[in-house]
């Protein structure tokens, strides 16, 4: 039920109003108040509604925070007082999905026990109702939006000489336009209007879906381009030249500053080893989780972590929150922006290995017994396989690693090696034994 980052899928199949109604008594029945937000997808509306009359049939009482942000909902649980948070958002998938992500009071994403706790109950049946007398109540709380800016502009200096365009791609990440806006910048907007359709771009942030914001950067002169997905816990950039930042450097040049001497740095399997290197370089080190946002906060409330992020947009900073927060890490790269200088030079400035890495996504049916098929192929073929989360396999001038997405019916792709004609034959080979697998599938 639980992927990597809560549960999401097609509405009406995956993710119904019974389904949100099922989470929100078994998240209900040992927490008294519950705070409930939403993406700006058509179908929140409802699936809210639902979730709130399971919270409350079970005697939570809950905070309703609108159409927010899931950085915001996450932080509202501390903010408010409550025992958890749900977001009704299907983050990066299109406007045809939905989902449900909890939070916990700690702000930190629902752990595998804690999901294992509420699928248990579900599929038991023995979740206790609240006596007709004893339902919860629910209101309103519409200014959490707000104290999350002031919570921003309270965290960084001025902005005043940054030019900042900014893709919202009709979701919620106006919270960072607002703190940018405060702190002096002057902020150009696309598509800051929410519409759960999202019609101007689909809602995951990429080289290819962000042409609009690649083209405005330079024409307007701007510092840095910057863009959210549809809940804005990713956080993507272009820089001054509207050439896309892939998501190793971006990670390599968060990690390279927040890393002193001994401090560690969790990322997932599927990292460049760029980001390796670079931490190395500055007197850090690197610990591999599990693909999956939760995986990464699991991994950096623990001492001695100081950052964690995937190459997808995500970025967690433990002394400031456990959840990905996208609007905290605008204002950080337009802080490093502001200190350090051009985009662009910063990412010249991480080395010139030539990392190639190649990545791409092979829809199946039945991702799990496809993953089934090319475990067995490939252990007859290789001797060490790391199973961490899905198979990497390491040779001796790259490595390449193939696993289920836990959000989509994909099985992923990622080779690497520090020259393009290594990585493409590790690519080309991988990719030539899943597709086979595929087909006889």
């Amino acid at each position: 039920m639980f992927g990597t980052s809560g549960i999401r899928g097609p509405v009406g199949r995956t993710v119904t109003a019974d389904l949100a109604l099922r989470i929100g008594r078994a998240v209900g029945c040992d927490s008294r108040t519950v705070v409930v937000g939403q993406d700006a997808r058509l179908s929140g509306d409802v699936l809210t509604d639902a979730v709130s009359a399971g919270l409350r049939e079970s005697g939570a009482d809950v905070i309703r925070l609108g159409v927010v942000s899931t950085p915001t909902v996450a932080r509202a649980v501390g903010w408010l007082g409550a025992d958890a948070g749900i977001a009704v958002t299907g983050s990066h998938n299109p406007a045809s999905d939905n989902g449900l992500k909890l939070w916990s009071s700690s702000g930190r994403a629902f752990d595998r026990a804690q999901t294992r706790e509420i699928v248990h109950r579900l599929n038991r049946g023995d979740i206790e109702r609240a006596d007709w007398d004893a339902f919860g109540d629910e209101r309103l709380y519409p200014g959490v939006s707000a104290r999350h800016v002031d919570h921003l502009v309270s965290a960084f200096d001025s902005f005043d000489d940054l030019t900042v365009a900014f893709d919202l791609g009709n979701g919620t990440g106006r919270v960072s336009v607002d703190a940018l806006h405060q702190l002096g910048a002057t902020v150009n907007t696309l598509d800051g209007q929410y519409d759960g359709r999202f019609p101007a771009r689909k809602s995951e942030p990429t080289a290819e879906t962000l042409s609009a914001l690649r083209q405005t950067v330079p024409a307007l002169g701007a510092d840095i381009g910057l863009a959210h997905d549809s809940d804005a816990d990713r956080l993507v950039a272009v820089d001054e030249t509207g050439t896309y930042v892939d998501g190793d450097s971006l990670l390599a040049l968060f990690a390279r500053d927040a890393v002193e001497p001994g401090d560690v740095v969790a990322v997932p399997v599927d990292t460049s080893l760029l980001v390796q290197d670079v931490v190395e370089s500055a007197g850090g080190s690197v610990a591999y989780t599990p693909v999956g946002d939760v995986n990464v906060a699991e991994a950096v409330a623990h001492p001695g972590f100081v950052f964690g992020g995937e190459q997808s947009g995500v970025w967690i900073w433990p002394d400031e929150t456990l959840a990905p927060d996208g609007h905290y890490a605008a204002l950080k790269l337009a802080e490093l922006v502001t200190r350090n200088g051009p985009l662009s030079e910063q990412v010249a400035s991480l080395g010139d290995t030539a990392y190639t890495t190649r990545r791409t996504s092979v829809e199946t049916e039945n991702a799990d017994h496809a993953m089934d098929r090319i475990a067995r192929d490939l252990y007859a073929t290789y001797d060490d396989i790391d199973a961490t989360d899905g198979l990497r396999v390491d040779t001796d001038d790259g490595w390449f690693l193939v696993r289920a997405s836990g959000t989509e019916p994909l099985i992923r792709v990622t080779a690497e090696a520090r020259d393009p004609d290594t990585a493409d034959k590790l690519f080309d080979d991988v990719c030539s034994l899943v597709e086979g697998v595929r087909i006889a599938a």
